[in-house]
């Protein structure tokens, strides 16, 4: 059912990463534009503020373990979802606060929330042909009763039950940001797994087509967890890579992975680039006394090489482009960007800042532009970037009841 929009609602779009240290929020003023005879209206959308809100440590703990498949029971993933419910609501009233505004001039919350499993492709299970599975924790019930904030969350099932792998959503929004009528462009967004939108020049949606394409900063932060005794959770400015080499050897088994061969539309996580993927090459590396800093250096080059090769084997040769426009928290390892650059010499590499996103906050951005879409009954995902059959309206809408919103 379609609903009348509030001209420029405001909408806190918030998720957790794959990293889980912190809650992203970010509020943004989401309006549509006069359709001129259109058969949809397009939006306009802006951010207004951004914060991110840090998890507690224990809470951090428990879903790095769960999330990496350590075994686990049904009580603890249910409590870890109501866990999350609330420190998402916490969240949303901090950041609030830190933008001094009312939390109740928020119109609406996008929540993402945790993933701790995704399995985009199709696979039979119990006899069954075809299960796709994902689940992402923070009941957003929670979110709405604590906040009196009509919340929409868990996006990814509508496009999986349509046929898709229920990633990447982003690039619904990364065509609206970046769309240009004469250049070709490419929107990378490096988080913990690696995912590229590729926006032809003059593209219209049907046009977009999107898919991960290996690990972000997922085996890197892994690493630097591992060797600094867990005191460190990201390789800050590539301090500890950029004074080791590359270790060819490792690059190549790790570049095994037959993910790597696979054609788009694919998605990945924990499930292809977490524990399994990288403590053998660990175990291996540690036979052949390889240093901590060459780990992290050829980790690094491992995400820069797999996301040139595949620009260079499923986007170049169908679209001419002329930028990269790069967002997520790689977008701060100069070794990562120089890399890319070395590797992509003849692209414009820029980031998502420049026009108008910091890098930082796109992912949280895209999630409240998508819970607007849901909320007046539009599709919000791109069927040419996740493989479903066709668009589909994302998320479930939990009303907040009888709350009180003087707060």
């Amino acid at each position: 059912m379609k609903r009348r929009a509030k001209p420029g609602m405001r909408v806190l779009g918030m998720l957790s990463g794959t990293s889980a240290d912190g809650i992203d929020v970010a509020l943004v003023r989401v309006s549509d534009i006069s359709g001129h005879g259109r058969a949809r209206p397009e939006l306009r959308a802006a951010l207004e503020h951004f914060a991110c809100i840090a998890l507690p440590q224990p809470v951090r703990a428990a879903i790095l373990r769960v999330a990496g498949g350590a075994p686990t029971t049904c009580a603890e993933i249910a409590r870890l979802n109501f866990v999350m419910g609330e420190l998402f609501a916490r969240a949303a009233a901090q950041a609030c606060r830190r933008f001094r505004i009312p939390l109740r001039t928020v119109d609406l919350i996008g929540s993402h929330g945790q993933t701790i499993y995704h399995q985009g492709g199709p696979a039979k299970f119990l006899g069954v042909p075809g299960i796709s599975a994902t689940m992402q924790i923070g009941e957003p019930a929670v979110i709405a009763q604590r906040t009196g904030v009509i919340t929409v969350a868990d996006f990814r099932p509508a496009d999986m039950a349509a046929g898709g792998q229920g990633a990447p959503l982003v690039p619904f929004v990364d065509y609206l940001l970046f769309r240009d009528p004469r250049r070709g462009r490419v929107a990378l967004n490096i988080g913990g797994i690696a995912n590229v939108t590729v926006i032809p020049a003059g593209a219209r949606p049907q046009d977009v087509f999107a898919f991960d394409t290996g690990p972000g900063n997922m085996v890197i932060d892994a690493l630097t967890r591992h060797f600094s005794g867990g005191r460190k959770t990201f390789d800050r400015d590539a301090s500890m890579a950029r004074s080791g080499h590359l270790d060819s050897l490792l690059l190549a088994r790790w570049l095994g992975d037959p993910f790597y061969r696979l054609a788009p539309p694919k998605s990945a996580g924990r499930e292809q680039f977490g524990a399994d993927y990288l403590y053998p090459a660990l175990e291996w590396s540690k036979r052949r006394r390889v240093p901590p800093e060459d780990l992290l250096h050829t980790a690094t080059v491992l995400t820069a090489v797999t996301i040139s090769e595949a620009l260079q084997r499923w986007v170049l040769p169908r679209v001419s482009v002329k930028q990269l426009i790069v967002s997520g928290g790689g977008a701060r390892n100069p070794l990562l960007m120089a890399q890319l650059q070395a590797n992509l010499p003849e692209i414009e590499i820029l980031r998502s800042g420049e026009f108008g996103v910091p890098e930082d906050a796109k992912e949280a951005f895209a999630f409240a532009v998508l819970a607007y879409q849901t909320w007046q009954g539009r599709t919000g995902n791109l069927p040419a970037a996740t493989g479903a059959r066709h668009g589909s309206v994302l998320g479930k809408i939990a009303l907040p009841g009888e709350v009180n919103r003087s707060r």
